[in-house]
């Protein structure tokens, strides 16, 4: 399962140092599982990220005085 850590880890994981804070790792399901219900990763999607491409128009919330 791939995950994304939520948090900063200190120590290491089977001898290698934990992913850091944001970073994505691929860990066995039973392990990914119990850091995602503890609140320390979160559970990452297969699919590659959606672009929507760049807006057209101005700058959303901008006033303009005459």
């Amino acid at each position: 399962m791939r995950i994304r850590m939520l948090v900063q880890m200190h120590g290491t994981r089977d001898g290698e140092p934990w992913p850091g804070q944001g970073e994505e790792a691929d860990l066995p399901t039973a392990a990914a599982a119990h850091l995602v219900s503890a609140g320390v990763a979160e559970q990452v999607d297969d699919a590659p990220p959606v672009s929507l491409g760049k807006r057209k128009g101005g700058r959303r919330g901008t006033v303009t005085h005459p």
